[in-house]
């Protein structure tokens, strides 16, 4: 397409009127008003598509809200947003969903690595029904855990207030929603002055409902309909390892209890090697020996400590066998490290004896119930490196179990076992042994914090997928790990940004957030998107720093945030659909959903660099026999340079950026990359 400006270049941020010219037609665009129609831009533009994909033409709407800095830091990126919309005759609207798989079908045909997630915190959403903000309880806020100007405590996001924003997140491209666990927890836990909520949904007293404070089963029934009704996914946080801390410890009332190990402590001994003998045959808890026959001689819990019920809380827990101390393992706070990583309590947490077959067959029942009931369509698994890998082995084949006979074929599973090393070792002894089908990539979002966030060199990605065969199933079960950047644990990756790099100017923050979020949905793995991420939230650490409301909130911390991509705060309502980075995650979705090579293709690393610079990797579609060339450049200076790609690639057609038309010789293809920025190259045949 000839574009020419008129009055002054094609994009020029410093201008205050640009004029457009398209053939014979004509658009004005200023610096506060959108004077474009969007409309008859699409139309022009698709009249002459081929070839206006390689035009760097810089419009989408919500330009005009942008300083002019920030619309030249967001040039880049209009190009990815339009042709999107073309390709997929959506216009200028975000992308919707549809009610298939991607080739077409149920939703439930799509494979776990067709899906992009969005992850939320029901509390920290919206809130539908302020009559249950307190979850039925009276008193003030350490009686109903409720007190929204407190990050620590209940806000009054609920299960209604979500079913209102389903449209939101379908628009920015999820096709999964990961809930945080919504079941029933204690409302308020901790020693005064230090007592927090039960709002992240992690303290479970009642396996079989629905936390009052977030609506009831019928409020999660009408969730998973509502869900489905639009052809999307629901995967549910579920705890096995702990319940809310219930049980307390007579030896150690005032204080926390560190660990007694199984060797100090046996299970045939009361309060240590010389104790009185109980539990007389009890062979202990190793794999041999967990059998319903031995588990019934363990008849005493006090073999470390001495556990007990405090008054009122004797029969808090659902299903009341919960209630009785023996199936726990009573042996005091975990260290993280040799067997408390197994045995201790998590922070405090009652720690299940999941090695008892009494246990592994309640939590079958429990959770199966869920899939019977709802035809829920996934578990994330909570601290799932702290259980035993026996229990996993049955637990998920019986739940894959249930799914398909409730008509669920690609029920997804995937295990939390965290790290902050790019290492993916220490993940995939849980796919090799724990049998996980999948665990969250802990280890990519080490990688990205460290190339993205920090100054190492993209050497360090290409050494985590060259350990993708470490994983059960090798590069393909890889390709089913869910990757993130963000999450409610560790942080969000603008913190991780602003920490490593301590006064840099807003606009390369924004750059790196977006070279991040454009990693997540190119590079191999589910893609995992922290509600928020898309509204600019940043946070000032992990935990609850990162667990910002969407809705108004009334927390002064969150409120005196700096986002990113606007200037607004978290005090009114953040579901603009219109804000850049919301725009920009619709767009990278709607190339991950157009783009069969990025969900299923393998991929194969070109190129990388000792210090930031060029990484470049080939995504093959495993069915059209083309190839995806997709070059980042971490560093704040262009690169240019040669790059390995398939020798049959002849030519290429660019998808996001500057690509050259065809390779320099057959198998060495050229790359040009603007400074923390991509470019998405596709060979001829992809189209």
């Amino acid at each position: 397409m000839a574009a020419e400006a008129l009055q002054t270049p094609l994009f020029n941020p410093a201008a205050t009127m640009q004029v457009v010219q398209f053939d014979d037609r004509r658009f004005c665009l200023v610096d506060d008003e959108a004077l474009l129609n969007p409309d008859e831009l699409v139309q022009c533009a698709a009249e002459r598509r081929a070839e206006f994909n390689s035009v760097d033409f810089s419009y989408y709407p919500g330009i005009y809200r942008m300083a002019p800095a920030m619309r030249a830091l967001f040039q880049p990126l209009f190009l990815l947003l339009l042709t999107t919309s073309l390709a997929t005759g959506m216009g200028t609207s975000p992308p919707r969903v549809d009610g298939g798989s991607v080739s077409g079908g149920s939703f439930l045909d799509r494979p776990p690595q067709d899906e992009i997630i969005y992850f939320l915190l029901p509390d920290r959403f919206e809130n539908g029904d302020a009559s249950n903000d307190r979850g039925g309880l009276s008193g003030g806020r350490l009686a109903t855990g409720f007190d929204p100007s407190d990050k620590a405590f209940y806000h009054g996001g609920d299960l209604k207030g979500l079913i209102s924003r389903l449209e939101y997140i379908q628009e920015l491209g999820a096709t999964a929603i990961w809930v945080g666990p919504v079941f029933r927890n204690k409302p308020v836990q901790g020693a005064a002055g230090a007592a927090s909520a039960g709002y992240h949904g992690y303290w479970i007293t009642d396996f079989t409902r629905v936390d009052p404070h977030f609506g009831s089963n019928q409020d999660f029934r009408a969730l998973v309909e509502a869900v489905h009704g639009r052809g999307m996914k629901l995967y549910l946080d579920i705890v096995v390892n702990h319940t809310a801390d219930v049980i307390a410890y007579r030896e150690c009332p005032t204080r926390a209890c560190p660990y007694r190990s199984r060797a100090d402590y046996p299970y045939q001994r009361r309060g240590g090697l010389h104790g009185e003998p109980i539990n007389r045959g009890f062979l202990g808890d190793d794999a041999q020996h967990q059998t319903a026959e031995n588990f019934a001689r363990l008849t005493r819990a006090d073999f470390a400590y001495t556990p007990y019920l405090p008054r009122g809380e004797e029969h808090v827990k659902v299903p009341d066998w919960l209630n009785d101390p023996i199936y726990y393992h009573n042996r005091g706070n975990s260290t993280f490290s040799g067997e408390s990583s197994t045995f201790g309590d998590f922070f405090g947490l009652d720690d299940l004896m999941t090695e008892n077959p009494r246990v592994v067959r309640g939590f079958i029942d429990i959770y199966g119930a869920w899939i019977d009931e709802y035809g829920i369509d996934g578990f994330r698994i909570d601290t799932a490196r702290h259980v035993n890998p026996e229990f996993w082995q049955a637990f998920v084949p019986a739940m894959l179990a249930r799914a398909r006979a409730r008509g669920i074929p690609n029920f997804h599973i995937f295990g939390e076992v965290s790290t902050a090393a790019a290492d993916a070792a220490p993940l995939a002894v849980h796919t090799r042994i724990d049998k996980l089908p999948a665990v969250l990539d802990f280890a990519f979002a080490a990688a990205l914090r460290a190339t993205v966030a920090g100054s190492q060199g993209t050497q360090v990605l290409t050494r985590l997928f060259e350990q993708d065969a470490l994983y059960e199933g090798g590069a393909a079960g890889a390709r089913r790990l869910p990757t993130f950047i963000s999450n409610h644990d560790d942080g969000r990756f603008a913190h991780f940004v602003r920490a490593a790099r301590p006064g840099i100017p807003a606009d390369e923050v924004l750059r790196r957030v977006l070279l991040a979020h454009a990693m997540l949905f190119t590079l191999r793995g589910v893609p995992v998107v922290y509600y928020g991420d898309e509204q600019g939230f940043a946070g000032r650490g992990g935990d609850q720093d990162a667990r910002q409301d969407m809705s108004a909130s009334r927390v002064a911390s969150y409120n005196s945030e700096r986002l990113l991509g606007t200037g607004d705060t978290t005090a009114p309502r953040s579901f603009n659909r219109e804000h850049p980075l919301y725009r920009v995650i619709a767009a990278l979705a709607a190339l991950r959903r157009r783009e069969s090579a990025l969900r299923r293709g393998a991929q194969l690393v070109r190129a990388d660099a000792g210090a930031p610079g060029l990484f470049a990797v080939s995504r093959l579609d495993p069915d059209a026999a083309h190839e995806l060339l997709i070059a980042f450049n971490t560093s704040t200076m262009p690169v240019s340079a040669q790059v390995g790609v398939n020798s049959t690639s002849s030519r290429f057609a660019s998808l996001v950026g500057s690509c050259e038309s065809a390779p320099s010789a057959p198998g060495s293809y050229h790359v040009s990359v603007p400074p923390l920025d991509y470019i998405v190259c596709a060979s001829e045949t992809s189209r």
